[in-house]
C-alpha cells in the first residue's frame, strides 16, 4: 500500500481523507491544513492524523493529495515533488501554464509522477461511451450551477468549464485553431459567466457555455459525428447513443428511417448503455495509485492538466 497524505482539510479535502482511509491501495497517513481551526475541527471529528507542517508530513508519505485552494497548488506541489514524492493534484492544476510546466519538469527531473484531478474522466456516464466517441466535429456543452461562494476566488472558466475542456481535448486528436469567447462578471470579481467556441485545426468545433449562477445545476455534453450522436449527462448519469447505418432492404415494420434528397436511406438506431455506479474521486485516486504500481502514465497526466490550463487561460484572455 502507499502512505499517503492531504494536503487541505477543506470541503473537499474532507472528502479526499474519508476515501483515502477507505481505500485498499492507500495508508492514510494524515493531513496538513495551515487553518488551524480546520485542523482541530477535522482531527477531533474524524481522528486523522494532523501533521504540523508540510515537512513533517512529506517525510511520513509516498504520495501528496493536494486538495489546497487553487492558488497554493504550484507551492505546495512544488515542495511535494523536491521532495521525491507522487503527487496527485486538484484541478486547475495551478494558477498559471508556466508553473504547471514547472511541475512537469519537476515530476521527471525527481522521477515521481502526477495526476491532475479532472474527475469528470471518470464519471460513469462518460466512460460508458468514451470509446464510441470517434472523431467528433462539433461538441456542445453546458455546465452551469447554483451560486456558491465556495470556488468563486477563480474565473469560472477555471472553476467549472475547464471540466469540459479537459473532456473536450480527451476525445479531439487535433491541435486547436483559434478561441473566441466572452464572460460577464455578475456577483463575483471575476466572471461568473462564459461562452467559448474553439476551432480545432481538424475543423471540429467545440462550443462551451459555464455559469455559477444559474437557477438549476445542469452539466451536459452533446457530440457530433459521422453517423453518431452522443449525449453525456455527467450530472443524472446517464447517456445516450443515436447511430444512423444503411436501412436494410426490408426493414423492421417499427424501424425509423430517413431518406434524403438524393434517395439514400438510413436506419436511426437509439442506445442507452449501462452505466455502472461508481465514486468517480475513489476511482480517480485509485488510478493514480495503480499508475505508480505498474509505471504507467496516469489517466489525467500533469502534461494533459497542463493543456486544459493553458486553453482555459486562453479563454479568460478573450475577455479582456
Amino acid at each position: 500500500m502507499l502512505k499517503a497524505g492531504v494536503l487541505g482539510a477543506g470541503h473537499l479535502g474532507k472528502i479526499h481523507l474519508r476515501l483515502l482511509q477507505q481505500s485498499e491501495k492507500y495508508e492514510l497517513v494524515g493531513f496538513y491544513d495551515p487553518v488551524e481551526q480546520n485542523t482541530a475541527a477535522v482531527e477531533k471529528e474524524f481522528g486523522y492524523k494532523a501533521f504540523s507542517s508540510i515537512e513533517a508530513l512529506l517525510a511520513e508519505v509516498d504520495v501528496v493529495d493536494i486538495v489546497t485552494p487553487t492558488l497554493s497548488h504550484f507551492d505546495c506541489a512544488k515542495q511535494a515533488l523536491k521532495s521525491g514524492k507522487h503527487i496527485f493534484i486538484e484541478k486547475p492544476i495551478t494558477k498559471t501554464y508556466e508553473e504547471a510546466n514547472e511541475l512537469i519538469a519537476l515530476a521527471k527531473e525527481n522521477k515521481v509522477r502526477g495526476q491532475v484531478g479532472h474527475v469528470e474522466r471518470f464519471n460513469p456516464a462518460f466512460t460508458a461511451v468514451k470509446e464510441s466517441i470517434h472523431n467528433p466535429m462539433f461538441i456542445e456543452t453546458h455546465r452551469l450551477a447554483e451560486f456558491n461562494p465556495r470556488g468563486t476566488d477563480v474565473p469560472v472558466v477555471l472553476d467549472l468549464m475547464i471540466h469540459d475542456i479537459d473532456i473536450i481535448l480527451s476525445v479531439v486528436n487535433s491541435k486547436v485553431k483559434s478561441i473566441n469567447a466572452s464572460g460577464i462578471s455578475v456577483i463575483s470579481q471575476t466572471p461568473d459567466i462564459a461562452n467559448a467556441r474553439i476551432e480545432f485545426e481538424n475543423g471540429c468545433v467545440a462550443n462551451l457555455t459555464a455559469s455559477r449562477i444559474s437557477l438549476k445545476n445542469m452539466r451536459k455534453s452533446r457530440f457530433f459525428q459521422k453517423d453518431a450522436y452522443i449525449s453525456v449527462d455527467f450530472l443524472d448519469k446517464k447517456s445516450e447513443l443515436v447511430r444512423m447505418d444503411d436501412a436494410p432492404e426490408n426493414p423492421d415494420e417499427f424501424a425509423m428511417i430517413l431518406q434524403n434528397a438524393e434517395g439514400i436511406k438510413k436506419q436511426i438506431y437509439f442506445e442507452n448503455p449501462t452505466i455502472e455506479s461508481n465514486n468517480a474521486i475513489l476511482d480517480e485516486l485509485e488510478s493514480f495509485a495503480n499508475a505508480i504500481e505498474t509505471n504507467t502514465t496516469p489517466v489525467v497526466s500533469l502534461n494533459q492538466g497542463a493543456k486544459a490550463l493553458q486553453i482555459a487561460l486562453q479563454i479568460i484572455d478573450c475577455f479582456k
